[in-house]
């Protein structure tokens, strides 16, 4: 059995959501990635075994806050991911749950840590 914490990436770039998952992967974590609306609820309504979520919110529409609004209904912490730094886009994130938010690009020491401690101990 895999005790390793489950990691949901979310990104509707293909190609960056498949860096993200390979370096959680290298840094021992579990993922999960999905590049469409659909395919994220499909993921919350199967898994409850998720530890994390990353949330790329670029490239979707307002539609992604729903599913964070769930993210935060199942007490799943999460992180998004914004393309810029803004004020609304800050407000939006913690308005719907977000533990954090990391601009892009990102800084890989920062989530690390961001992950190592919104996971705490079960790890």
């Amino acid at each position: 059995m895999n005790n390793r914490p489950l990691l949901l990436a979310v990104d509707c770039n293909q190609r960056n959501l498949g860096l993200l998952s390979q370096f959680l992967s290298r840094e021992g974590y579990q993922t999960c990635t999905v590049s469409t609306l659909e395919q994220f609820n499909q993921v919350l309504d199967q898994s409850d075994e998720i530890a994390l979520a990353l949330v790329d919110i670029s490239g979707f529409d307002r539609r992604i806050w729903a599913c964070c609004e769930r993210l935060r209904e199942a007490k799943t912490p999460f992180l998004v991911l914004s393309p810029r730094q803004s004020a609304a886009i800050r407000q939006e994130s913690l308005a719907h749950g977000a533990s954090s938010i990391l601009v892009k690009p990102l800084v890989v020491r920062e989530l690390l840590g961001l992950i190592r401690s919104l996971l705490g101990d079960q790890e």
